[in-house]
Parts: C-alpha cells; structure tokens; sequence
C-alpha cells in the first residue's frame, strides 16, 4: 500500500485517534471501524491505560480492518506493537524513544511521526528524520493527561511557513473551530474526542468534513 501521509493528499485530510475512555462505551476496534466505514484515511490506536496484551490483540484486528479499508495505520508509542502487528507507521513524543533510535528498531519502511509544541522542536523532527510531524495543542485539551499548554495558531502559522514536511494539526479541534485550523495554513487535522465521542461516527465524520469546506480545500 503506498504511503499515507497527513495533509499530502484530500482523502488524507483528517487523522482519527482511539480512546476507549471517551467512546460511550464502545470497544476500540468498533469505533476504529466506523471512522474507516467513514472513509478516515489515517488512524492511529492511542490507548494509555491497557495492558499491553490487549492493545497488540486490539491492533492486530485494527490492522486487518486498515489494510482491507486501504487505510494507513499507526501506533501511539509502542513500538514492539507496531512492529508486532506490521503497523504502517508509529507516532512518539518529545519524551518517548527518539526517532534515530525508533529508525533502528522498526527499519526504512515504516512512518515516523513526532509530536512538536515549538518551532525549534520542528526543526530538530526534520534533521531526525521524522516522516510527518503533529502540531499542537493548538486549543487547550483534556483526551491528554500529560498534555502541554496549547501552542496556538502561531504555532501552526509558523509550521505552515517554515516546514516543508507533512504534518498534523491536533489538540482541542472541533467542527465549531476546524475552519480557522484549515485558514492557518493546515491540510489535515486530528480529532479525537469529536469523533469517538458521537454517537453517530459516519454523521459526524461528514459534519466535520462539511465545516471544513473540503470542496476549497485543494483548489
């Protein structure tokens, strides 16, 4: 399957997230399937609080229905569990392994993605060799425990003007608010707790899509 990177192409203009504690209840791999039955491009499994035999079970039945939906896959912080379930790609942050080190482990094939709060952390991804990066917080959030205050758009303006590889905008995104992410320079953003927790994935999914305008987005 070819790569799929934030904000490179339209059908990869949104990035969805799990978090079993936000989904009303429903498992992962239900949720999973309802964003990619929306036609989500890019999922990334983000579970902090599970044992580590559940996710790789979990990511394993993640990775059949990505692979069948020709959806890129990526894994939040483990990297044994991405390389055990062939995982497309693997997401760190600034205090996790670093990407020299994840390169070693999981080979030139795989995507790394690292999470940026500062423009000198963005410069020091490029030189890593990150594939993609995220930007964010842009808003104030809760889906993380151990998040960092929001970078605002300034942030993203300045990623938007200086940094030439694919990245994400996350952090406290919403339908009432994806417009002005979009008007500062992103071309995919990440949703968590707006899509995983609606009650009708697919309606919300299309609402999101339908506030960001998507028909001006490639112009």
């Amino acid at each position: 399957m070819p790569r799929l990177l934030p904000g490179t192409s339209p059908e990869t203009d949104l990035y969805a997230l799990t978090d079993d504690e936000l989904s009303l209840g429903r498992p992962a791999v239900e949720v999973a399937k309802a964003l990619l039955d929306s036609g989500i491009k890019i999922l990334q499994y983000r579970e902090k609080e599970k044992k580590a035999g559940q996710m790789l079970k979990e990511c394993m039945e993640l990775r059949r229905l990505t692979r069948e939906a020709g959806a890129c896959f990526i894994v939040n912080d483990h990297v044994d569990i991405a390389i055990l379930c062939e995982a497309d790609g693997i997401h760190v942050g600034q205090e996790d392994l670093p990407v020299e080190a994840v390169r070693r482990l999981v080979g030139p094939d795989m995507v790394i993605g690292l999470s940026t709060h500062s423009p000198e952390q963005a410069r020091a991804a490029v030189a890593s060799g990150a594939d993609y990066i995220g930007v964010g917080p842009i808003y104030p959030t809760q889906t993380k425990k151990d998040v960092c205050a929001a970078v605002t758009l300034d942030y993203l303006d300045w990623v938007a003007a200086n940094i030439t590889l694919p990245f994400v905008a996350i952090g406290g995104i919403k339908r009432h608010n994806i417009a002005d992410v979009i008007a500062h320079g992103a071309r995919c953003c990440a949703l968590v707790s707006e899509f995983v927790s609606a009650p009708d994935i697919p309606a919300r999914v299309a609402e999101v899509r339908a506030a960001m305008k998507k028909e001006c987005f490639y112009r």
